[in-house]
């Protein structure tokens, strides 16, 4: 049951929700492309193909794990309406569903409505873009995980392992799993799970994993950050072009390969990172499973050579969860990501003409949106290396962090 504090943020969610629902049914208008086109052309005509046990294979912009089928199957369980109404009918139900859990386990001992306002602003920050796309219900999956993950790590993997095969970043929701039996049990769970669907959909399905060849030759997208440095390159004589190339608008030209596989590098780099530090770490917090999460999504989008806006609602969510602890120091890390996800519905769909064109303003709009997305990443990374490596220890040569998290969860430190 929710509480006389909950009641606050329920009545902000029916508000925002009723307004994002009037932009994708276009009741409301919202400046620059018509962001909804993506589910009632793209995402219907997969689904088309989809519904006669085929996955699309002759399709370079399915990009998808198998299991994100079933998120564009998912509008024939609303029969009665058309396909686009009842996608963002769907999406609604699971943004919704994340309101609940969160609001649920922020009233909990030990914890805070803090999460359930973070998701509640941030979502409608990101404008109608948020419903127009499967993201809002993959990020439900993670929530439901992470929260689940204090006592069930198995429930963890499973759906972290069911999460990797509806959009792939899921799995890093493992990498902060507690040490022994929690760790085995979660990485166990999640591959039987994420194994088990895929020999599923292999059996059942032709071209289950055609999507694994369809994104090698993509470019630079213009809304990364690398992309910036040919922003800047065309002021200055630089001869590429922007495309729709791969399902994206990209930058496709010269010195694009150089500056994706530096992309590529940078993102290996930061998978590096996370092993030095799972190696290292010590104590872990009640948040340190989510904290761990959070930073390690946060490396993964600032690095890609594909930043597109809905990724902002993973961020907003794990941002969501990690503040629903109060051991958590994601705070300001999780303002940052709010922060960028309004500029992003600035730069998208709002000005994304200034953006395409590199014009001035365009610019602007992406070193700020970008700007915030590393000072968050880094501000995240710092803070979970600070708490389960290099804090500060007592006498005994215990961390702080050992010691909040034996209160809170004794169940969750190492061994």
């Amino acid at each position: 049951m929710t509480g006389a504090a909950g009641t606050k943020p329920i009545a902000v969610w029916v508000l925002t929700r009723t307004v994002l629902l009037l932009c994708v049914f276009k009741v409301l208008s919202v400046p620059g492309p018509d962001v909804t086109s993506d589910v009632s052309v793209i995402y219907q005509g997969w689904y088309e193909i989809l519904r006669t046990g085929t996955f699309p294979l002759d399709d370079i912009t399915w990009q998808y794990p198998p299991a994100a089928a079933l998120a564009v199957l998912s509008p024939a369980l609303l029969p009665f309406l058309g396909y686009a109404t009842a996608f963002f009918v769907l999406a609604c139900l699971a943004d919704a569903l994340v309101t609940g859990l969160l609001l649920y386990a922020g009233q909990r001992p030990g914890k805070r409505l803090a999460g359930a306002w973070v998701w509640v602003a941030g979502v409608p920050l990101l404008g109608p873009t948020a419903y127009a796309r499967y993201d809002v219900m993959v990020t439900g999956v993670a929530v439901a995980a992470l929260l689940a993950g204090a006592r069930h790590p198995r429930v963890l993997g499973a759906l972290a392992g069911f999460g990797a095969l509806l959009k792939v970043w899921p799995v890093l929701l493992l990498v902060g799993t507690v040490r022994g039996r929690g760790t085995r049990a979660a990485w166990t769970a999640a591959a039987v799970a994420g194994g088990g669907l895929v020999v599923v959909f292999c059996a059942a399905m032709p071209g289950a994993l055609a999507f694994l060849t369809f994104q090698r030759d993509r470019g630079t997208e213009v809304e990364s950050l690398g992309a910036l440095v040919f922003h800047v390159a065309r002021h200055f004589g630089w001869r590429g072009e922007v495309l729709l190339n791969y399902g994206s608008v990209e930058f496709v030209g010269p010195y694009v390969p150089l500056v994706s596989t530096a992309a590529m590098g940078l993102t290996a780099l930061a998978f590096g990172w996370l092993l030095v530090w799972r190696v290292r770490a010590g104590g872990f917090r009640a948040s340190t499973p989510c904290d761990a999460a959070f930073a390690a999504v946060l490396l993964f989008t600032t690095t890609s050579r594909v930043i597109s806006p809905q990724y902002l609602v993973w961020l907003v969510g794990l941002g969501a969860v990690c503040l629903v602890f109060r051991s958590s120091r994601m705070g300001r890390p999780a303002l940052l990501v709010l922060a960028a996800t309004g500029v992003t519905f600035l730069e998208f769909p709002v000005w994304f003409s200034h953006v395409v064109r590199s014009d001035g303003l365009g610019v602007l709009l992406l070193v700020v949106r970008n700007g915030l997305l590393v000072a968050a990443t880094l501000t995240a990374c710092r803070r979970l290396w600070q708490d389960t490596v290099s804090g500060p220890r007592d006498d005994a040569g215990a961390l702080p962090a050992q010691r909040a998290g034996a209160a809170e969860k004794p169940k969750l430190l190492a061994p």
